[in-house]
């Protein structure tokens, strides 16, 4: 479960980033609180909090 929830979380990441015309004007913002999210996720992981596989 948390392996999967890593996986969705970079990919949410990667989709976020300001690319593409209509979210050129969003800035950093999406990235930067996903990028939060990640870090969080992966600090449950690390810490045995969140289980790593099925």
């Amino acid at each position: 479960m948390g392996l999967v929830l890593l996986i969705i979380v970079i990919l949410l990441l990667i989709g976020a980033l300001p690319t593409w015309g209509y979210s050129r004007s969003w800035g950093y913002a999406p990235t930067g609180i996903l990028g939060l999210i990640l870090l969080i996720v992966v600090i449950l992981l690390l810490m045995g909090y969140l289980p790593r596989g099925f």
